[in-house]
């Protein structure tokens, strides 16, 4: 009889320990949808809204990756931070916003917002470090810390403020092994927008403890209320910036995959530490965005007109408008402070009103399966039993998904 073969290898107990993604949940939400239901799916979870007519990228930006492509000059592999001349169009498109020039030397290209978000957590990672992540947030930063062995502490942000970060929970929180803090502006997924002067405080209270920002603008330009947009690479004089963005959200295509990291420090702090050297060494091994994209970039930059901006701002601001007045109209929600940003809002969900609902998880499963309308629970951003809704759809969509969400309220509501 043969021996039975010993296989020296296992998967990476890691991976599933700390993945708790939107990805998963989604699909999760997506298989208990009823097959038997003919009304088509309204996906509150999921914030793409490329899907939409309404939200449909401008035709510079195809065109630009056609001429790119035919012109067989970008088959070739791209240096490693990036293009040339795609970090001096991602350089002069953010210099728009802020009261000085940013060096093209500052800036790094990646395969979208995501591999920005895994290059920056991985060269924080030493033995010892922590790192402040606002909560509710993004949860791709606390698995790829977890996965780096990078120990996460969070800070609240505050509702009853618009979801200004609590800056006494930050002070609390940073010791002297504390690398940086992250904030998320325009808020992702609170709907928010920082005010200059709370940006201001938060860069003198990173400074005081010396930590750096990072700060994710992934959502930059997408201000819709009464709070315009502020960079956070304005206060870089203040304390040292890394500024995470990506064409994903702005220009409606996130299936593209092209982002960036651009440092902004004055005083060359990053430099001098060698955060800028282990960056560079990490993308000397990481995967690149394609070539003929890079070289996309500028034309695409240059011959989009504000009015496909305006344009998109006012179909946000139309569903924003619509999502906060149908929301409360729905007793067992509450919206605490009204979208301005973004494309996602936090909503409270009150199970004391609700019969049968255990938790937020519980509610957003029976959801999909009885009225084909999925939204994420907010125990996946940090926050049990809130939920995070996406407005970004079309806005008849909206407005039919949250009517539906009513009636599962009304059917599923204590007698």
């Amino acid at each position: 009889m043969e021996k039975k073969t010993k296989w020296g290898f296992q998967g990476n107990k890691e991976l599933s320990s700390t993945a708790v993604s939107v990805r998963g949940v989604l699909n999760k939400l997506m298989r208990n949808i009823n097959e038997n239901d003919e009304r088509p799916v309204v996906t509150l979870a999921r914030t793409d809204p490329s899907a939409f007519p309404c939200f449909r990228t401008t035709p510079f930006a195809p065109n630009a990756i056609t001429d790119a492509v035919q012109s067989f000059q970008f088959n070739c592999y791209p240096p490693n931070v990036g293009l040339a001349s795609a970090r001096r169009a991602i350089a002069d498109y953010l210099s728009r916003n802020l009261s000085y020039q940013l060096s093209p030397e500052n800036v790094y290209l990646s395969v979208g917002g995501t591999q920005a978000i895994e290059i920056i957590i991985s060269v924080l990672a030493r033995p010892g470090a922590n790192i402040l992540l606002p909560r509710p947030g993004y949860p791709q930063y606390e698995s790829r810390a977890a996965f780096d062995r990078l120990e996460v502490r969070h800070f609240d942000l505050l509702p009853e403020n618009a979801w200004e970060v609590d800056l006494e929970a930050v002070e609390k929180l940073a010791d002297d092994n504390t690398v940086a803090m992250v904030i998320i502006n325009p808020g992702s997924p609170c709907g928010n927008v920082f005010t200059r002067q709370h940006l201001e405080k938060i860069a003198e209270t990173a400074r005081k403890h010396g930590i750096f920002v990072i700060s994710d603008e992934a959502y930059a330009g997408q201000a819709f209320g009464s709070n315009p947009f502020v960079p956070m690479a304005e206060f870089g004089s203040i304390v040292p910036v890394i500024t995470l963005g990506s064409i994903s959200k702005l220009w409606m295509v996130p299936g593209w995959r092209l982002g960036w990291i651009v440092t902004s420090d004055s005083d060359d702090i990053l430099k001098n530490t060698g955060f800028v050297e282990c960056v560079n060494s990490y993308l000397e091994i990481s995967a690149d965005p394609p070539t003929f994209l890079q070289a996309a970039l500028p034309g695409i930059f240059e011959k989009t007109k504000n009015e496909f901006f305006s344009n998109i701002l006012d179909v946000l601001r139309e569903d924003a408008n619509i999502c906060y007045d149908r929301v409360n109209e729905i007793p067992c929600l509450t919206c605490p402070h009204k979208p301005e940003g973004s494309m996602t809002v936090m909503v409270r969900l009150n199970l004391s009103l609700l019969e049968g609902i255990k938790d937020d998880m519980d509610f957003c499963l029976k959801l999909a399966e009885e009225e084909s309308v999925t939204v994420l629970p907010g125990f996946v951003v940090g926050l049990k039993n809130w939920l995070r809704i996406t407005f970004a759809i079309d806005p008849a969509s909206l407005d039919d998904g949250l009517r539906r969400i009513k009636a599962f309220y009304k059917r599923h509501a204590k007698k």
